[in-house]
């Protein structure tokens, strides 16, 4: 099963979060998930790195599958944007990841459960 990593978690991570890094080993180590990040979640990382930050999390990354954006995910990301934002907050990049969760299957880690209060995808708090 797919287990997507939101941006947030990455970041944590990347600022040498302890409780970030134990989650990821210990989710890492689980045989059930397979890691991966949305496009979008990536962008959110390699966007704003610094330069000497490239190196180390380009390798970083190496360790999520990024899914693809496809027409079918441009069109249910919007879609949920649309419903979602007015009185959730929800943003472009949680509902494409949460439109890539449901149409190419699997779980969401956040450290902000709110963000996706959509009922039809599982979103877990990664700690």
């Amino acid at each position: 099963m797919r287990a997507y990593i939101d941006s947030d978690i990455l970041i944590w991570h990347l600022r040498g979060d302890i409780q970030a890094l134990k989650f990821l080993k210990k989710i890492r180590n689980d045989k059930e998930y397979e890691l991966c990040t949305g496009a979008l979640q990536r962008a959110e990382v390699v966007f704003f790195m610094r330069e000497e930050e490239k190196q180390d999390t380009l390798l970083f990354l190496t360790m999520f599958e990024t899914i693809p954006v496809d027409q079918q995910v441009v069109d249910l990301a919007a879609e949920m944007y649309r419903k979602w934002n007015p009185g959730y907050g929800v943003d472009i990049n949680d509902a494409f990841l949460a439109a890539t969760a449901i149409l190419k299957g699997g779980v969401i880690y956040t450290k902000n459960k709110k963000h996706y209060p959509m009922p039809e995808i599982r979103v877990y708090k990664a700690w």
